[in-house]
């Protein structure tokens, strides 16, 4: 497997982490739970762009590489 492909199977994870996130915000009645989970999101979204970003560069790097 590929570094790229590491990078999005990494990045497919935090999506799975970005979406049980959302269904936490989406079941609490609670104004500072919601707040620490609006705070989770955005940081699995750098997280997720992060690895997207490094898929990206790796799949450039092998396509230079190839003959």
């Amino acid at each position: 497997m590929s570094e790229a492909e590491q990078a999005l199977e990494r990045a497919e994870a935090l999506v799975q982490r970005l979406e049980e996130a959302r269904w936490r915000l989406e079941a609490t009645q609670d104004a500072e739970a919601a707040t620490e989970v609006l705070s989770e999101l955005a940081e699995i979204a750098r997280e997720i762009e992060t690895e997207l970003a490094e898929a990206r560069r790796r799949a450039e790097e092998d396509a230079r590489e190839e003959p």
